[in-house]
């Protein structure tokens, strides 16, 4: 599948007021009503896999541009406005301890749906694929604190997740739309955007990692003795000079979480090993495989099979150009166009009063001018 976007968003702490979460939600709701009708269920969940046009939805519905509360409160309204029985698709998921409840929520609404139960497990798997391959296959800092999976009656989904970077303050936006899907951990990006690009990020989804998860799965599935003679090697014999070398070489910069792990659960080892994984993905999803075992196995890779990751952040575009509060650039002119048309016609059709029409009419036409002095 194919990750169709992330952003980076400055953490703004507290809540949308009730009074708008309320309007929020009916606006949302409005909205979705037309735009269901006007362009059907595919269309809202690729939309909703589109950085900008979930950005220009949050914006639409009363949020400043460049807030990390786009996500979890835009994400929040369309929770309650979007109606399983009547619209044809349901969320499952939220921020902090609600993404906990994902699993059991998919279940909830897979049955109103009425889904089978393939389609159902299907999609427990993309939710767990998806926030793993995010905070263990990327190493960039940030740590999913919100998650959320948009499906409908056609077991489609779109994945909405977001991190906290408890360093710079800032949070990171990560989209999944399931028809671009090609593999979980190869170049699942079509687009990335984010403010922050970090100097260092361990990035096992890209293309130039495609050696290295090989030599991972190889590693694991070789005998526990190697791995064990490889990792000493590394933390406590003559290959740890390299090791301090390869530090000194990332720019001088010491980055905790891409340190070389000092313990390793031998334990959860042996349990890969008897696994005999086929590929990186399945190695990927075996519970308890984390971010220190995908970091042990990545170094090892790179230092002494000479399999080198890629370290390079994968972000592409900025949300922090221009306007009040920042818009997108670069972005690509004729995909504008055709997000703010499909969001004024939601807007101009949606059945509320003219007052929040025009209102709402008004945010849209004030994120329009500040894109186009960039073109």
């Amino acid at each position: 599948m194919k990750r169709t976007g992330i952003a980076n968003l400055p953490l703004h702490p507290g809540r949308a007021p009730r009074w708008l979460f309320a309007r929020m939600v009916r606006l949302s709701r409005a909205i979705m009503d037309v735009l269901t009708i006007e362009y059907g269920k595919d269309e809202i969940l690729r939309r909703l896999s589109d950085p900008f046009w979930f950005q220009a939805l949050s914006c639409v519905l009363g949020f400043d541009w460049h807030s990390s509360g786009t996500t979890t409160v835009t994400c929040g309204a369309l929770k309650e406005a979007l109606d399983p029985e009547e619209h044809g698709i349901a969320i499952a998921g939220g921020k902090g301890r609600v993404s906990r409840k994902t699993p059991d929520e998919i279940e909830n609404f897979g049955e109103k749906l009425a889904l089978s139960t393939s389609m159902i497990e299907n999609l427990k798997y993309a939710s767990r694929m998806a926030a793993k391959v995010d905070n263990a296959a990327i190493q960039d800092g940030y740590t999913l604190y919100h998650h959320v999976l948009i499906f409908s009656e056609d077991g489609k989904w779109t994945i909405i997740q977001q991190g906290m970077n408890e360093n710079n303050h800032y949070a990171r936006r990560y989209h999944w739309y399931s028809e671009n899907l090609k593999s979980y951990v190869n170049e699942p990006h079509s687009a990335i955007v984010g403010d922050n690009k970090e100097r260092i990020v361990l990035d096992m989804t890209s293309s130039e990692s495609s050696e290295t998860r090989k030599v991972c799965v190889d590693i694991v599935c070789d005998s526990l003795r190697n791995l064990k003679r490889d990792w000493g090697l590394l933390t406590k014999g003559n290959l740890q000079t390299s090791l301090e070398e390869w530090k000194n070489s990332m720019e001088k910069q010491r980055i905790e979480l891409l340190d070389m792990p000092r313990n390793i659960n031998w334990g959860l080892m042996r349990k890969i090993h008897e696994f005999q994984p086929k590929n990186y993905e399945e190695l990927l999803s075996i519970r308890g495989v984390g971010p220190k075992t995908v970091r042990a196995l990545a170094l090892i890779s790179d230092l002494i099979y000479g399999a080198k990751p890629s370290w390079k952040d994968p972000i592409k575009y900025t949300f922090a150009v221009g306007g009040k509060d920042g818009v997108p650039f670069p972005v690509d002119r004729k995909v504008m166009d055709e997000s703010i048309e499909i969001l004024r016609l939601g807007i101009e059709e949606a059945k509320i009063g003219n007052d929040e029409k025009l209102k709402a009419l008004r945010r849209l036409r004030n994120i329009i001018p500040n894109l186009e002095q960039k073109f």
